[in-house]
């Protein structure tokens, strides 16, 4: 893969979308974490990962912080 294709796949979420994505568990507001494509839930330790620019939002796919 190329610098530019590896630059492309770290994308940030959508403003508007990270901001209706909340924990499923605490219900509380999340950080995306660019560099390792996920999305953070400090309430609840927990890393969601972004698969192919869609967040993946199972608890049993988050792993523990």
């Amino acid at each position: 893969m190329s610098i530019q294709g590896a630059k492309d796949e770290l994308q940030a979420i959508d403003p508007q979308l990270l901001s209706i994505l909340v924990c499923p568990i605490t219900r509380t507001a999340l950080v995306h974490d660019t560099e390792a494509q996920e999305l953070i839930s400090e309430a609840a330790g927990l890393a969601y990962p972004i698969r192919d620019g869609i967040p993946v939002m199972l608890v049993e796919e988050a792993r523990p912080l």
